[in-house]
């Protein structure tokens, strides 16, 4: 591991192998140009790791406007200026063998927040060292400047990567007040890469949870995406809840801290909840599977399966627990939610209604259902029969072995189920043995609620009862319309 600063690789160094082609290439044409080149941040960090990126971040001396020309021929597959007011310029080459090299130049900058606003302000620097003195933690303010391959490492970040530490290179009050989103960011690596925060870093981080409030949710939302798509969730959320963030941001979660009853009659909620985090994870495949990982959908759904519990907690008579009705509860509670931090809508319907489903399976283990219960429980499902099975699995986290084997039992023979009841019918497809139009004939009534109240009916008596012939059919849509008119 690299630790001393400034350091000239020498040519066959084993770090140096693994330098980037393109990196010394586009740092021979910038110098060509009499521009400084360097290769910053997480891939500086990733090759000190042995980790590879096809993904390059550059800060340089020359403004877009000076730069931007050398972007472009070094871009034969792509350029991208989305970015120009922060300075930044993108572009993509191709290589031969189709692998995507995409790389972000920024003029040496610093990014500062007004104490009021949302976006920072961006002001150009002058040097390599005052641009990594602005950056997040010391780990991701090194560079190395190309093409000639000088290491700098102003701050130590070599060595606090080598002791896997985050600390700011400057104050960090003074960094979280100029970006309060390094907060989140100091949750994601130790997420990701399993870091600790520093003592002096996580005491600023926690006297300036307030500061939060001024980063927009988007922000917010895309840092706990990536925290929940690492390596390790649990412990980021841990971690965010830990620095009083979470309270802030997120604070259905800090909820779920109830406290525990001296005879221990129900679960530490929170604790549960970063188990079942955990065992969800387990349980995603691979990318040929139904539920490749890393799967957002699921890890929200584990992490918010139960957020209802505190508002819904009951002491009952013998010092028993109750939570009644804490998956509607939770369900509305993530809906509300999941849109303040502005995702996706169809992301919050998945996660929500998951919630709203998790317990459905339970009654299984005590009686097994019939054909017809089966059949609902998977139509109910849709396309997040996969994903709920792996969220009811993972929250089932009883330390009791024969309860854990009975309930493991039970779900492999319901899953066994729908296999052999797919063989016969198509789930996906199933629809009432007579449509709209059938129904208006048969009844002799026109368009209108009528219609829709029978079709869902006959869509419950096709659930219950499989497929029927088309006179079985008639025969319970009259029943059931004489009877609903009496």
């Amino acid at each position: 591991m690299l630790e001393e600063q400034n350091i000239k690789l020498p040519e066959r160094d084993g770090v140096n192998f693994e330098v980037w082609p393109e990196a010394i290439e586009l740092g021979r044409m910038f110098a060509d140009e009499g521009y400084e080149l360097s290769l910053v941040g997480g891939p500086v960090r990733d090759l000190l790791l042995h980790r590879r990126s096809h993904d390059l971040d550059f800060c340089t001396s020359a403004r877009p406007e000076e730069f931007e020309p050398i972007l472009r021929r070094f871009g034969h597959d792509g350029f991208w200026d989305m970015g120009r007011k922060f300075g930044t310029l993108g572009a993509m080459r191709r290589r031969p063998d189709g692998t995507e090299v995409k790389v972000e130049v920024t003029t040496y900058r610093s990014d500062t927040y007004d104490p009021d606003s949302r976006k920072p302000e961006v002001a150009y620097g002058d040097s390599l060292e005052g641009d990594l003195s602005r950056r997040d933690f010391t780990v991701n303010a090194m560079a190395l400047r190309v093409p000639d391959l000088e290491f700098v490492d102003p701050f130590g970040g070599a060595n606090d990567l080598q002791k896997q530490v985050l600390r700011t290179p400057i104050d960090p009050y003074q960094s979280f007040d100029d970006d309060p989103l390094r907060m989140m960011r100091a949750v994601r690596f130790v997420a990701q890469l399993g870091f600790h925060i520093a003592p002096e870093t996580a005491e600023a981080l926690s006297d300036m949870t307030d500061r939060i409030s001024i980063v927009s949710a988007e922000r917010v939302r895309d840092e706990l995406t990536k925290i929940l798509l690492s390596e390790r969730p649990s412990q980021g959320i841990s971690t965010l809840v830990e620095s009083g963030l979470a309270d802030l941001v997120f604070p259905e979660i800090p909820a779920l801290q109830l406290e525990i009853d001296e005879h221990h009659r129900h679960k530490d909620v929170f604790g549960h909840t970063l188990m079942v985090i955990d065992r969800a994870v387990a349980l995603e495949t691979g990318e040929d599977g139904p539920v490749p990982a890393p799967d957002l959908t699921l890890r929200l759904a584990a992490l918010m399966h139960d957020i209802g519990k505190p508002k819904t907690r009951k002491f009952e008579p013998g010092g028993k627990v109750s939570f009644h009705h804490h998956d509607s509860v939770g369900a509305r509670m993530t809906r509300k939610r999941l849109k303040a931090l502005r995702f996706d809508h169809h992301l919050i319907e998945d996660v929500t209604e998951l919630v709203n489903l998790h317990l459905r399976f339970h009654g299984y283990v005590d009686e097994p259902w019939t054909d017809a219960a089966v059949r609902r429980y998977v139509k109910d499902a849709g396309h997040l029969y996969e994903r709920l099975n792996r969220l009811t699995r993972a929250d089932a986290t009883t330390q009791n072995k024969r309860k854990a084997l009975v309930f493991a039992h039970a779900m492999d023979e319901m899953e066994d189920r729908v296999r052999e009841l797919k063989k016969k019918e198509d789930f996906d497809a199933i629809r009432p043995d007579l449509n709209g139009d059938e129904i208006m004939q048969e009844l002799g009534i026109a368009p209108g609620p009528a219609v829709g109240k029978a079709y869902k009916h006959m869509l419950e008596y096709r659930l219950d009862n499989g497929p029927v012939d088309h006179e079985t059919a008639v025969a319970e849509l009259h029943r059931w319309y004489e009877e609903s008119q009496e």
